[in-house]
Formats: structure tokens, sequence, C-alpha cells
């Protein structure tokens, strides 16, 4: 059974940059399109972006666009996220997700990390 473990974050001043990595165990990842999403507190969970597993295609919410980059190695069986020019309002739980196809919708995804926590902060 696939399961999900992600690493990476940590505290980080605005406008620095973190890498998140989401490793599977259990199954490999390249039959799953892989989401990446956060959590604030207070807030519902929202999606930041994602990749499909067939042609490794991405969209990513408004907010993070030009900022954030999400990519795929499937011979070390991760996603990772880099997030650049970090702002507070990305301070969040980050969590990366399997599903069967690419969204930004929490709903689609069956299989969770659990978690990261991200801050910047001065």
């Amino acid at each position: 059974q696939l399961q999900l473990v992600e690493s990476g974050g940590g505290l980080v001043q605005p406008g620095g940059s973190l890498r998140l990595s989401c490793a599977a165990s259990g199954h490999t990842l390249d039959a799953y399109a892989i989401g990446w999403f956060r959590q604030a507190p207070g807030k519902e969970r929202e999606g930041v972006t994602c990749i499909s597993y067939s042609d490794g295609s991405t969209n990513y919410a408004d907010s993070v666009k030009g900022r954030f980059t999400i990519s795929r190695d499937n011979a070390k069986n991760t996603v990772d996220l880099q997030m650049n020019s970090l702002k507070p309002e990305d301070s969040a739980v980050y969590y990366c997700a399997a599903g069967p196809i690419p969204s930004l919708y929490v709903g689609d995804y069956g299989i969770w990390g659990q978690g990261t926590q991200v801050t910047v902060s001065s």
C-alpha cells in the first residue's frame, strides 16, 4: 500500500526559499497524480499544485504561480516542491497526496502524507 512522507519544512524569512520533498513507499508513484496542498490555522485545506503521472503536466494555484515549482523523479519515487519568494501568507502545513487524476481539489485524492510545517516569518 502506498504511503507518503513529506520533509523539508521549516522556518524561513520572507523572500527566502524552501524545497519540500514527498517520498513514497510501498508502491511506485509513477501510476499516480500527485498534489501538494496546504492548510493554515483556521482555514480549509487548499490545493497548491499538482502533476500528472502520464505526461508530467502541471497546474498551479494562482497564489503560487511563478514562485513554486513541482517536479517528480519516478526513479527516486519522489515529488518535490520548490518554493521561492516565500511570503508570510504561505505559512501552513503542507501535505502531498496521491490520486488518479491531477487536480487541485482535495476530494480527488485518497492517499495523504502526514504534513510538514512551513513558517515564513522575520
